[in-house]
């Protein structure tokens, strides 16, 4: 192994410090490499090693962590145990440092609000005597649509406290798509809020709603937060104001089997209708506790700022790791360059951030619009930079590690899904390459195979699959049994599918490739989009790339590049030809792109991910699937249109 491939040493002091070291010298074990070696031999012991070390609050304590007689698909969790998530987050500080700040929220116009553990703990016995004087009961869905503020994670504590099943929806979502989740939901209530604000912008919210329940005669509730002053039409008894909820009794949180679900979370799928992935109390609680407190070493008292929505599975990891952790949850309302390019760099010195969240398109944002201000700021406070979402392009990771945080802080990367967090991460007790992961997270099992289910060579690309049953899994999807099994369980019998491409290095170093849906066979080789768009990258020419393959005659897929030129640069034909002789240079004639396709922006979702799918539809004039989760359709209506402009690259 080179030196130079080694961007980040953990130092001795970081290493003794870490919470893995802590867990491994809980469980009387001589290294992580024996810990990671028998969650696999022994995976009941390892789940319930770790809900020890996590002091998990068991009301009563499971007779089996584990039980697989139903078969891998279908594991059986917790069995007799009972719990409350409510105990082992809010409850568990509250008793050791009620004032410590849970959250500290600041608005776009520069307001500011925090909610201290006790705060949080009193305003959400409150709501959850507000929902249940409405008749809510354990299993209803109670839908959210709402954007990231305090009373956010208050009501999302106090449906925990009731055994209620919280449902977030993107709060950028239009009425069609909410008005969709909540029939395949068959949600009972709905908390939202008058408007919100992005980029200076008043959304309104509660409108929102009101369309998309018009037919609707399940959703019995509707509980709106006065956030913004906006005139909104009320409809009794139907619709509450939050500081109308009527408080009852104060009561604890109620005592619930530990599989009861929680949180009801849609994934859009290629095709079809979104699929509802549901989490259960001891799943969200251990899985998110490793996840967060052991991948992201988040400890208490220490400070997460990860610009992000509720309405993505990030949402629910910021604020329940946090909890988890006994840190603090910082959110910035609207968007993360609003209203200057360097708002996340003023919030990380005010707030003194230990772990700032990033995705690779997030950071090729900043890099593009605030790479200029950072040194204006102290970030020192930075220890960790948590990341995920999608794989990263070299030159945009040494960015954030380099330039942004001078190479002290670890770029922390975990990769799973909406269905179970995080099946690959990196380690903070071992080195870090650029873009890369350590290996699978214990307890998942995870691997790299062909397609018959064999593990694939060193530099070859793969499937990322789960060959063990893990905790954090969903259980089925939501009202579509069927459907679980089809997406994840059928491609490779006996392993779970996430649907990721994967490989792994001579050092044992593992890195993503994209989405499998994403990859195209040029020529005889199946390869996957990042390796286009790290040279794309590396011109400095462009800011962000989207590389997809679409049909052709000849080659069975060719290769188009939608690109957003770097500021200065024209994005013009010639420009075009220079990307393609670079591709052509770099990874041989026969992947030279045939259309380079110039626009101001890619389409993504809320939680920064480049929607390929999207753009790859979109250019070979197919239906898109469904786009309800994309925060700039527009994006797609300016890349047809580029795309019947563009001349072919020769």
């Amino acid at each position: 192994m080179s030196e130079t491939d080694i961007a980040w040493t953990p130092s001795a002091e970081v290493v003794a410090a870490a919470n893995w070291t802590d867990f491994v010298r809980y469980c009387g074990l001589p290294d992580y490499a024996a810990l990671a070696a028998k969650s696999s031999a022994e995976p009941e012991w390892y789940w319930r090693a770790l809900a020890g070390w996590l002091g998990f609050r068991f009301r009563a304590t499971p007779n089996r962590m584990m039980d697989l007689t139903d078969g891998i698909a279908y594991p059986r969790w917790c069995t007799g145990g009972t719990a409350n998530l409510y105990d082992s987050t809010v409850g568990a500080t509250v008793e050791q440092a009620p004032e410590r700040a849970a959250v500290i929220w600041e608005g776009e116009d520069g307001r500011r609000r925090s909610l201290s553990y006790a705060d949080l703990d009193r305003d959400a016995a409150a709501c959850a005597a507000g929902l249940d004087r409405l008749g809510l009961r354990p299993g209803d869905v109670v839908a959210f649509y709402l954007p990231m503020l305090p009373e956010t994670v208050v009501a999302f504590m106090a449906c925990l406290r009731l055994g209620l099943i919280t449902l977030p929806l993107f709060s950028g979502f239009g009425a069609e798509a909410v008005a969709q989740r909540l029939e395949l939901s068959g949600a009972r209530a709905v908390i939202t809020a008058d408007a919100t604000r992005r980029r200076g912008q008043t959304v309104p919210m509660k409108q929102v709603i009101d369309a998309a329940l018009r037919g609707n005669e399940e959703v019995q509730h509707v509980i709106v937060l006065r956030d913004r002053g906006a005139e909104v039409a009320m409809a009794a008894p139907r619709d509450i104001w939050w500081h109308d909820l009527a408080a009852g009794p104060v009561a604890p949180p109620r005592e619930l089997d530990a599989e009861r679900p929680a949180l009801l979370m849609y994934t859009s799928g290629t095709t079809g209708r979104p699929k509802g992935a549901l989490h259960t109390h001891c799943g969200l609680g251990l899985k998110l506790g490793q996840d967060v407190r052991l991948t992201l070493d988040l400890k208490p008292g220490e400070r997460l700022l990860w610009p992000t929505d509720f309405g993505w599975f990030g949402g629910t990891v910021t604020i329940l790791g946090c909890l988890l952790a006994g840190a603090t949850l910082v959110i910035a309302e609207g968007a993360p360059t609003f209203p200057d390019a360097g708002r996340m760099w003023r919030m990380i010195e005010d707030y003194r951030v230990t772990h700032f969240g990033t995705a690779p398109t997030l950071a090729r944002m900043l890099r593009r619009e605030a790479d200029g201000l950072r040194g204006g700021y102290d970030l020192a406070s930075v220890r960790a930079v948590p990341s995920s979402g999608e794989a990263w392009d070299r030159e945009s990771w040494n960015w954030v590690m380099h330039q942004v945080f001078g190479g002290r802080a670890p770029i922390l990367n975990f990769s799973g899904g909406t269905e179970m967090c995080a099946i690959v991460a990196s380690n903070i007790l071992f080195a870090q390459k650029p873009g890369s992961f350590n290996g699978p997270v214990p307890g998942t099992g995870g691997d790299i195979v062909a397609l018959d289910g064999t593990s694939v060579a060193v530099g070859e690309i793969g499937e990322l699959v789960m060959r063990e049953a893990c905790i954090g899994t969903t259980r089925g999807l939501w009202r579509d049994a069927q459907r679980y099994l089809e997406s994840y369980w059928s491609l490779i019998p006996g392993m779970w599918v996430q649907g990721d491409l994967a490989s792994r290095d001579a050092d044992g170093f593992w890195f993503l490739h994209g989405r499998s849906d994403d990859t195209m066979k040029i020529a005889g080789k199946r390869i996957g989009p990042t390796e286009f768009e790290d040279v794309l990258l590396a011109t400095g020419t462009v800011s962000e790339a989207a590389v997809v393959g679409i049909p052709d005659a000849v080659t069975g897929s060719a290769v188009v590049v939608v690109a957003v030129p770097a500021p200065g640069q024209p994005g013009d034909a010639a420009q075009g030809r220079m990307l393609a002789d670079a591709l052509a240079q770099a990874l041989g004639r026969a992947f030279r792109p045939k259309r380079v396709i110039f626009v101001a922006d890619l389409p993504k979702t809320r939680s920064m991910k480049v929607m390929r799918r999207v753009v790859r539809t979109t250019l070979a004039g197919q239906p898109g699937g469904d786009l309800s989760s994309l925060v700039n359709p527009e994006s797609v209506q300016e890349l047809a249109r580029n795309a019947a402009a563009q001349d072919v690259t020769s």
